[in-house]
Formats: C-alpha cells, structure tokens, sequence
C-alpha cells in the first residue's frame, strides 16, 4: 500500500481521536482532552500535508473529512449515546456510498 494512503489513514484516525476528544475537553476546560484534540489535530494536519503532496487536495479533504464523519457519528453513538435517526443513517451512507467510489472507481488516489 503506497505510504501517502497509510498516512491518510492515520491521520483519519488522529482527526477522529481529536474530535471525539472535543466532548470531553468540556469546551477545553480539561485539560487532558484539551491536549488530546490539540495533539491529535496537530497530527492529523501534518499527516494531510503528506498526502496532498501525491493526491488531489479536494479529493484528499473529502475521504479525510468522509472518514472522520463515519467514524466521529459511531464513537458518538456508542460511546456518548448519541442516537441517529434514518436520515442521518441515510446521509452518512451516501458519504459512505461517495468515500467506496472515489476509492474503488477514481484513478486520482494513486493506487491504481
């Protein structure tokens, strides 16, 4: 697997850590989360300025921001009980639906 999709892996998790770390940072009035979100950012942007160096931005941005939501909306339900009704299910499959095209059927990722 070529190292810029590894990168935007990792930095899809880092931005996943971070944000979920927004909750607990209590409008960074934590401290602990509060570094946790600034760290996790911090990776996840250099993580980015990796990847857009061997990939379209735009198309950087989306599967980064499409992960991030997919995997930001399960750690809310499961672990802030946070409830989806179907038609946020529904909008998050068609992000779902939009990140499994780009992937599978766009030549602009470079693992083709």
């Amino acid at each position: 697997m070529p190292t810029h999709i590894i990168a935007l892996v990792f930095a899809v998790m880092a931005e996943t850590v971070a944000t979920s770390a927004l909750k607990a940072s209590d409008q960074f009035t934590k401290l602990g989360p509060t570094a946790v979100v600034v760290i996790g950012y911090a990776i996840s942007f250099y993580l980015l300025a990796y990847t857009v160096r061997f990939m379209p931005v735009g198309i950087v941005y989306a599967l980064w921001s499409g992960m991030g939501i997919i995997f930001v909306s399960i750690i809310g339900w499961v672990w802030f009980k946070q409830y989806l009704d179907l038609p946020a299910i529904l909008g998050l499959a068609m992000i779902l639906g939009g990140i499994v095209v780009i992937n599978v059927f766009s030549n602009t990722t470079g693992t083709h």
